[in-house]
């Protein structure tokens, strides 16, 4: 079991000022991970999300309000609660009528990483995650892609009903709402060796609890955090090594959203289970 090197990101944007506030208005909430960052933005009617050279694909989940899109030549209407891919270079997101929307770019994104609410905690760079080396591109080329969810249904058997979605550097897990509480006697407890995971509260109250494995030196022994979110947005980054599991709480509709940079393997792995499989290859597995 890997001994973790940083603690977890608490990030409260439903208390949190923001990292930035556009002319217009429009708030930006940014969060990290070593390798991907997270710009949650509550976007006045009118705003425009521009990304003038990107370096390589990002994802954009339009969760209210309707967006026009638009990269190279292409120009799309999108609908609330839809993911998109976007093509590197120049694209812009506009929101006619306002909204919540969440950008997952990768950590060449430095504009964006060195703004985060926690880029400090990164500043070493984090050598315990694997970097992202980018999966094959895409059957047709880079272009705008878009998944409205409604047109989607999970494969999980389990009560979680996993929605999972990758591009050639980022996977996200975007749960069907939750009306009943997960089981307290069916938690799963679990790490990951080298990678970090993002869990984005988009809906109701979580409580996230979170363990630090032990190592020799007993200075650095870490206490449980069992840490309760009143309230979404939210979002929390789970450092590699840290054991964690997830609670929805209190009454209503839950929504959380699991982010990772690269797309998992094991994930991938599943025939059937990545929605979009048929967009994005898998690298070739050495013989």
């Amino acid at each position: 079991m890997p001994i973790a090197k940083r603690k977890a990101t608490h990030a409260r944007h439903y208390q949190d000022q923001p990292q930035t506030i556009d002319a217009d208005g429009s708030k930006h909430w940014i969060t990290r991970a070593a390798n991907f960052v997270a710009d949650v933005t509550e976007a006045k009617p009118g705003a425009t999300l521009t990304r003038a050279q990107q370096a390589d694909e990002y994802m954009a989940f339009v969760v209210t309000g309707r967006a026009i899109v638009e990269a190279g030549s292409e120009r799309r209407n999108i609908e609330p609660e839809t993911l998109l891919i976007m093509p590197p270079g120049a694209s812009t997101i506009s929101m006619p009528d306002g909204g919540e929307i969440i950008r997952i770019f990768s950590n060449k994104a430095t504009d964006l990483t060195t703004s985060a609410i926690n880029a400090a905690i990164y500043a070493d760079a984090a050598a315990e995650v694997t970097p992202i080396t980018p999966w094959p591109q895409p059957t047709d080329g880079f272009k705008i892609r878009s998944y409205r969810l409604a047109d989607f249904k999970s494969p999980d058997p389990s009560p979680l009903k996993m929605r999972v979605f990758r591009s050639t550097n980022l996977m996200i897990n975007i749960f069907e709402p939750w009306s009943n509480r997960r089981d307290p006697g069916k938690l799963s407890p679990h790490w990951h060796d080298d990678f970090e995971q993002m869990s984005f509260g988009l809906r109701g109250a979580f409580r996230h609890h979170l363990r630090y494995p032990w190592g020799p030196d007993m200075s650095k022994w870490e206490d449980d955090e069992h840490v309760t979110y009143e309230a979404s947005p939210s979002i929390l980054v789970i450092p590699a090594g840290v054991i964690h599991t997830t609670q929805d709480i209190g009454d209503g509709t839950t929504w959380l959203v699991d982010i990772f940079g690269p797309p998992r393997v094991d994930f991938s792995s599943k025939p059937g289970f990545v929605l979009n499989e048929a967009d994005y290859p898998m690298p070739k597995r050495d013989a």
